[in-house]
C-alpha cells in the first residue's frame, strides 16, 4: 500500500488524532507525529558553527590527514531542519509521554516515585557533574568521600556489615548477591553440591531469572493462605543442596513476612544464604533492618526507596549490602577511608562539615572478591541523588517516608475494598493488590480493560497481571508523595470504572478513547518494532 493510499489515522476525543493506526490488510503503523526526516530540507541548519580561526587552520595544516579508509564515502543521512522545527518536534513528542511530574503514577512494586528537584541540583554541581571515573584519587576526594558516606548511610539504614555501590540496577544487584553466594559456598568446598535457590511465588520475577543466570536451579516455594511463605514447604525444600533463599520482603503482594525469624532460622540451619530482595525497602525504613534481623545479602533499589530517576532506559543503581560472611567477596574496587577517624568523619559530614585530615581511596586489594560487575564504582550521578535524598530527609524523615507510604496504600485498600476483590484482605505495606476477577466473571470486563479505562481518566494505570499468583491482578502503589486529594480522586476513578463495568461494560471494553494512542497489538509492538525510515531513491 502506498503512502497516498494509506487511510488517514482516525481522530479521537483529544483532537490530536490517534498516534498509531493499523491500515487494513497490513501491519504497518501510521504515526501522527512524523519522523523528523519528514521535515528535513537540504541546506537547513539548527546550529551554525563559527569559521575556524587562522590559528586553528594553521594548527590543522600541521596534522596528518585522516586516512581514506576512515572517511565517509558520502555524507551521513542526518535530518536537516531549523532550530525551531527541531524544538517543536521533540516538544510534541514529549507531550505524548506520561510522567510523574504530570499526574498520579501508581505502578506497583517498582513504581515511579517523585524525584525532588534538589537531587538534580546536587547532581549537577560542577565538581560532581564534571568528575571523571578515571580521575586519580588525589583529585577525586570529594567524589570518593560521597561514595564512602553513602555506603555508610546504607549500612546504618539496613544493618549490614558492608556495602558495594557498584551494581547498576536492582537486577544486577541480585546477580552480584548470588555471585557472592556462589563464591562463599565454593570457599567452603560446597560449590558443586549446593545447586538450588529457593524462591517464593510472591517474589519479584527477576529472582528466579537471576538464579538461573548464575547456574542455579530455581525452586518455587508456595505461599500460604495469608500471603506469606508456606513455612512447612520451605523446610521441606531446604537441604544440603540449597545455596540460598531469595525472598522479597515485603513481597509483591505488599505483605511483610510475619514469620521472618523462623524463615531465617530454617535457612541458616540448612547452611544456606538468606537473600532479601530490597526493592520494597521504602516500606520498612526505620522499622526493620534486614542485616540486623539476620539476612546475609540484600540489594537496594535506589530509584525507588531513595528517589533516583527510574525508567526511560537511563542509568540505575542497585547497591548490595552484605553480612560479615559475604564481605570478603564484594566487588572491587571499594571506596575506603585510608586516613582519619571514621566516627569523626561521619559526625562532621552529618553536621555539614568536611574533615580536613580525611583521605579516601579505592581498595583493589581484595583477593576473594568476585571482581567487577560494572565499570569503575557504578553510576556516580545516582549516588549523588540518593545521598542528597537521604541527607535531606534525615533519620526521622526516612521513617516518615515509610509511614506515609504504608498509610497511603492502606487508604486505597480500605477505599476500594468493596469495589474490587482483595485476595489477601490484611494490612499491607507499600502496595495493595486487588483482583478484577469479579468484573471479568460477572461482566466480561478484564483487568486490561480496567487499566485502559484508567488512562481515559488521565492517570497512568497500575501494574496489571502481576504478581502471577493473583488472578486478574491490579497492583497499586501510591508511595509517600501523594496527597489525600490525589488518593481520593483515584478512588473515585476506580469506583466509577467498577460501576461502569457492572452497568455499561462496553464503555470500559472500548477504552481508551481520549488518549493519543489507542489499543495496539502490544505483543507485536514489543517484539517486532519497525524503527526504520524508508529513504527515497537518491536521498543522501
Amino acid at each position: 500500500m502506498s503512502v497516498a493510499e494509506r487511510p488517514a489515522p482516525p481522530t479521537d476525543a483529544s483532537g490530536r488524532g490517534a498516534a498509531f493506526a493499523s491500515p487494513e490488510g497490513g501491519e504497518e503503523l501510521g504515526v501522527v507525529e512524523p519522523l523528523i526526516f519528514e521535515a528535513s530540507r537540504a541546506g537547513r541548519r539548527a546550529v551554525r558553527f563559527p569559521d575556524a580561526s587562522q590559528r586553528a587552520r594553521d594548527a590543522a595544516d600541521g596534522q596528518p590527514p585522516l586516512p581514506a579508509w576512515a572517511q565517509r564515502g558520502r555524507p551521513a543521512r542526518l535530518p536537516e531542519v531549523s532550530e525551531l522545527d527541531l524544538l517543536r518536534h521533540f516538544n510534541r513528542l514529549a507531550h505524548l509521554n506520561y510522567a510523574i511530574d504530570l499526574n498520579f503514577y501508581p505502578l506497583g512494586s517498582c513504581t515511579m516515585k517523585y524525584n525532588p528537584k534538589v537531587n538534580e541540583w546536587a547532581a549537577r554541581l560542577p565538581g560532581f557533574a564534571e568528575s571523571h571515573p578515571l580521575d586519580p584519587d588525589a583529585i577525586a576526594q570529594g567524589s570518593l568521600a560521597l561514595e564512602w558516606l553513602l555506603a555508610e548511610l546504607l549500612k546504618e539504614i539496613s544493618g549490614f556489615e558492608a556495602v558495594s555501590l557498584q551494581p547498576a540496577a536492582g537486577a544486577q544487584g541480585e546477580l552480584t548477591g548470588l555471585l557472592m553466594t556462589r563464591a562463599y559456598h565454593r570457599s567452603r568446598g560446597e560449590g558443586e553440591t549446593r545447586t538450588k535457590v529457593l524462591v517464593p511465588d510472591s517474589a519479584h520475577g527477576t529472582n528466579p531469572a537471576t538464579a538461573s543466570m548464575v547456574g542455579y536451579q530455581a525452586v518455587t516455594i508456595r505461599s500460604n493462605d495469608h500471603g506469606g511463605i508456606d513455612l512447612e514447604a520451605l523446610r521441606a525444600a531446604l537441604g544440603a543442596d540449597v545455596a540460598a533463599l531469595m525472598i522479597t520482603n515485603p513481597s509483591t503482594l505488599g505483605i511483610f513476612e510475619d514469620q521472618i525469624d523462623q524463615v531465617l532460622e530454617a535457612v541458616h540451619d540448612a547452611g544456606a544464604i538468606a537473600y532479601m530482595d530490597g526493592a520494597n525497602l521504602n516500606a520498612i525504613l526505620g522499622r526493620f533492618r534486614p542485616g540486623e534481623a539476620g539476612f546475609d545479602v540484600m540489594h537496594f533499589n535506589l530509584h525507588k526507596t531513595f528517589s533516583t530517576p527510574h525508567g526511560g532506559g537511563g542509568p540505575g543503581a542497585g547497591p548490595v549490602g552484605v553480612s560479615s560472611r559475604l564481605e570478603p567477596f564484594l566487588p572491587v574496587p571499594l571506596p575506603v577511608l585510608v586516613n582519619g577517624d571514621p566516627d569523626e568523619v561521619r559526625r562532621n559530614a552529618w553536621a555539614g562539615r568536611s574533615t580536613a585530615s580525611a583521605r579516601f581511596a579505592l581498595d583493589h586489594d581484595r583477593p576473594q572478591s568476585i571482581g567487577k560487575v560494572r565499570m569503575h564504582t557504578g553510576n556516580f550521578g545516582m549516588f549523588v541523588r540518593a545521598y542528597t535524598y537521604i541527607r535531606s530527609n534525615g533519620g526521622a524523615g526516612l521513617r516518615t517516608v515509610s509511614d506515609d507510604a504504608v498509610l497511603a496504600a492502606n487508604y486505597l485498600r480500605i477505599g476500594l475494598a468493596d469495589a474490587y476483590e482483595l485476595p489477601y484482605d490484611r494490612i499491607c505495606k507499600h502496595e495493595v493488590v486487588f483482583s478484577g476477577r469479579r468484573q471479568k466473571r460477572q461482566h466480561g470486563v478484564t483487568t486490561l480493560d480496567i487499566a485502559k479505562a484508567i488512562l481515559d481518566a488521565g492517570v497512568h494505570p497500575p501494574t496489571v497481571y502481576f504478581p502471577l499468583i493473583v488472578e486478574e491482578a491490579l497492583m497499586i502503589e501510591p508511595t509517600e508523595t501523594e496527597s489525600v486529594e490525589t488518593l481520593d480522586a483515584f478512588i473515585a476513578i476506580m469506583r466509577d470504572i467498577a460501576h461502569r463495568a457492572e452497568h455499561d461494560p462496553e464503555s470500559v471494553r472500548r477504552s481508551p478513547v481520549s488518549t493519543p494512542v489507542g489499543r495496539l497489538d502490544e505483543a507485536s509492538a514489543a517484539r517486532r518494532p519497525d524503527l526504520r525510515h524508508a529513504f527515497e531513491a537518491g536521498d543522501v
